[in-house]
């Protein structure tokens, strides 16, 4: 089960967006994600006019270490650590380690 998943609300603990909150829009393995609107860099697109692009200098999303994000607890307004919890049906579930409440109800 993995502690960091797609819609989770997560900070920036280090890099040139540090402190910056953002939310999982895509997980490439398990050591890589995408958030929404942080570490954009500008990349040069050259035009193809079969496809119909233009080209130019876009903006983009970048992947990071999953080490460098946490996931962001809304309750404490702080960073936090998850913990992986097996209930007595046999149910795994996530909770922040700080207050030991439910990530995914």
């Amino acid at each position: 089960m993995n502690k960091i998943r797609k819609g989770d609300s997560v900070i920036i603990q280090t890099g040139k967006d540090k402190g910056k909150q953002g939310i999982v829009s895509q997980i490439i393995d398990s050591s890589k994600v995408v958030v929404e609107g942080l570490n954009m860099v500008k990349k040069h697109t050259k035009p193809n006019p079969a496809k119909g692009d233009q080209g130019g200098v876009v903006s983009k999303e970048m992947p990071l270490n999953i080490s460098n994000i946490a996931i962001f607890n809304s309750v404490t307004q702080k960073a936090d650590k998850v913990a992986i919890k097996s209930l007595k049906d046999g149910k795994k579930i996530r909770i922040y380690k700080s207050n030991q409440e439910a990530i995914d109800v």
